[in-house]
């Protein structure tokens, strides 16, 4: 990572335009052209420096839903639920942990129909009971990390 790309990154924490070009936009406010931007940015992805670019929903002021959960599988059997969960589309985020729920990932639907159907879905094909905790309350932590 060189000082254009730090400067990227720092620069594009804080916001990224809104507009008919917002690439060319941001990028010019860097100094940089376009296809540069784009460039340094899909080269971070690859490498791995950058896990994720993009935008960042409220799926539910659009109508979807949301939600963490979690389920208890035994550790013979966690890499085949993994594997079930993990097919399904509305599925994210999954992840192992040391803990009796040792399954837990994000779901996200376009509706709350929607979302417990799927959840029944993954108790039909996997056998196993899954912890919905749907978010309550949203904050707002304005936590920027400077590269």
């Amino acid at each position: 990572m060189d000082n254009t790309d730090r400067d990227i990154i720092n620069t594009l924490q804080y916001g990224f335009p809104l507009s008919d070009r917002p690439y060319k936009e941001a990028a010019d406010s860097l100094g940089l052209s376009e296809t540069d931007l784009i460039t340094r940015l899909e080269s971070l992805l690859e490498s791995g420096m950058l896990t994720r670019f993009g935008p960042l929903f409220h799926a539910e002021n659009m109508g979807g839903a949301l939600s963490l959960c979690a389920m208890k599988i035994p550790e013979t059997e966690f890499a085949t639920v993994t594997e079930q969960v993990n097919a399904l589309p509305e599925v994210a985020h999954n992840y192992q942990r040391d803990h009796e729920m040792n399954m837990w990932f994000v779901l996200a639907t376009e509706s709350l129909e929607e979302k417990h159907k799927t959840l029944h879905m993954i108790e039909q094909q996997t056998g196993y009971k899954v912890y919905d905790m749907p978010k309550e309350k949203e904050y707002f932590v304005g936590l920027f990390l400077k590269v």
